[in-house]
């Protein structure tokens, strides 16, 4: 669908029954009130938060695997499977004890070793994990319950690396599932969290679900984000997947799901006119638009493409095609930290501020030797932040001259192939689009998308000695004084190398039926402390 398609009658349509999407079936009223019909951002196509970096994945992962440590909404590392931490005085030496009692969904106890094997995993994809990995002496299992992580060298991020809420989450997982190479998928789905996956009833492009684990023990702290009591007030979690926005729109109406995760701006007006429904929005450290680049094949391998591209990119040609015309939903962004938080810099943004020189852009296009090699845009349909964005850029990469391969697919194909390191040719990719949470990027340490360290770097893989200069700088700062003369400087390096490409800072919403309480904001759909009355 267009995004600016007007939707008339919307009130009036069937939604899911009238579309031919998933029949709902009957419940009772207590039935009813104990599950919850969720309209996830996109299809749960795969299901390893550690294979891949997609939110989808992120969000459903955080039901079914906990964490040792969870960030809060005040962006605090906050104990969550571990009981307690020591460290060594010179730094070197951490030692944890796990939280007793803890259950896998399949019975078994969580024990040291699979700690230490969910861990070792985890550090081979993470750009957190990588540092600590390659500090690491040893990681070893002390006891059932103890475990103990020996460094060469001092790593105060230690908690704030195990319990991050960006992409990949150090989740928990038995031993036999962890030890799956990290660059294979797992081929069970065995967590201890909160809720356990219904593998039987999954069917990717339609719906996923999750039922609450009887066995799971809450903290006994107030849950925020990722720490505190993950209390489950609904019994069955059930995820519609509904890719057009105009028929998930309609569900909502007609109380067939009860949450949409993000609704497009273009028909919150008609959401908000509905007295059944809130809608508000999800997350005040918004988002920020991403155009990434292949750093490793023509024509973006040259950094005087990737220049030309931020010379005639018009951030609110791409702003206005995601928000519409509320300018209180987005803002310009010369540079890639999250506005209004501590390290926020436009250091080195002029090359996004100002008229846009599409002239100038195309005279640095040829410069380059650029020759008519096709770039292979690889922009997911079913996904309105992408399909928006990628829109504007085939528009952009053509009248710069570009010769423009559009691939039309979906998320969770964009998923998979964003991986391949092979040539656009050969089954790889020119350049894709996707977002980043703004609590992702308040530091270089959550940050893994403004990270330069080639082939270790994420998708894009670009390598930048001048930005991960400063983010050794930024890990050494001694002041808040100290961080932000770092992140000026990486800010600025970032955009001379083009990491990637900024598209701008928005805002997007959610919406629920009234009879749900309990939803907060943030970088992710919170289920704990969600109720549904009949």
């Amino acid at each position: 669908m267009d995004r600016r398609t007007v939707l008339k009658g919307l009130a009036g349509v069937g939604g899911l029954a009238a579309t031919g999407g998933l029949s709902m079936p009957a419940l009772s009223q207590g039935a009813a009130a104990r599950t919850l019909r969720f309209v996830p951002q996109a299809n749960l196509a795969n299901f390893d938060p550690i294979w891949g970096t997609q939110y989808v994945v992120r969000n459903a992962a955080a039901m079914v695997w906990d964490t040792l440590y969870g960030v809060d909404a005040t962006l605090q590392p906050q104990r969550q499977m571990v009981e307690s931490e020591t460290t060594s005085d010179d730094g070197l030496v951490w030692t944890f004890k796990l939280r007793p009692g803890l259950k896998f969904h399949d019975g078994e106890p969580v024990l040291s070793k699979d700690v230490v094997a969910s861990l070792t995993r985890w550090s081979a994809r993470d750009p957190m994990g990588l540092m600590l990995k390659a500090l690491q002496n040893e990681l070893v299992a002390v006891d059932d319950r103890t475990f103990k992580w020996s460094l060469k060298a001092p790593y105060p991020k230690m908690l704030l690396a195990l319990g991050k809420n960006s992409t990949p989450i150090a989740f928990i997982m038995p031993e036999r599932i962890a030890q799956t190479d990290p660059f294979k998928q797992i081929p069970e789905y065995i967590g201890s969290g909160p809720m356990k996956f219904a593998k039987s009833e999954w069917v990717p492009g339609a719906k996923a679900v999750f039922e609450k684990f009887a066995d799971y023990t809450p903290r006994q702290e107030k849950a925020s984000w990722l720490a505190g009591g993950k209390q489950m007030l609904i019994d069955r979690i059930e995820w519609v997947v509904i890719p057009d926005p105009a028929t998930a729109a309609a569900a909502l109406q007609n109380g067939e799901v009860d949450w949409w995760e993000s609704p497009i701006t273009d028909l919150v007006p008609s959401l908000k006119k509905n007295r059944n429904i809130n809608v508000d929005i999800a997350d005040p450290l918004g988002n920020i638009g991403s155009f990434r680049m292949n750093h490793l094949h023509p024509p973006f391998n040259n950094v005087k493409v990737r220049r030309a591209v931020l010379m005639a990119l018009s951030q609110e040609d791409y702003m206005r095609a995601l928000v519409g015309d509320d300018n209180a939903l987005w803002k310009p962004l010369p540079g890639y930290f999250t506005p209004d938080t501590p390290l926020y810099t436009e250091e080195g943004g002029e090359i996004l501020k100002g008229k846009r020189d599409l002239a100038a852009a195309k005279k640095l296009l040829a410069e380059s030797g650029y020759s008519g090699q096709p770039v292979t845009c690889v922009v997911a349909q079913d996904q309105p932040i992408t399909k928006a964005q990628g829109d504007v850029t085939a528009d952009l990469l053509k009248q710069l001259g570009m010769n423009v391969d559009f691939v039309a697919t979906d998320w969770g194909t964009v998923g998979s192939r964003r991986a391949q390191k092979t040539p656009p040719g050969q089954g790889g990719w020119g350049m894709f689009h996707t977002w980043h949470a703004g609590a992702d990027c308040v530091n270089p340490a959550v940050y893994n998308a403004v990270r330069g360290t080639g082939d270790k770097a994420w998708f894009g893989w670009p390598t930048s000695d001048a930005v991960e200069k400063e983010v050794t700088a930024w890990f050494a700062a001694k002041n808040l004084e100290e961080e932000k003369s770092a992140v000026k400087r990486l800010n600025k390096a970032a955009l001379e190398d083009v990491v990637y490409a900024p598209t701008g800072f928005f805002l997007s919403y959610t919406a629920w039926r009234k009879n749900v309480s309990g939803i907060a904001k943030g970088p992710l759909p919170f289920f704990w402390g969600v109720s549904k009355s009949a």
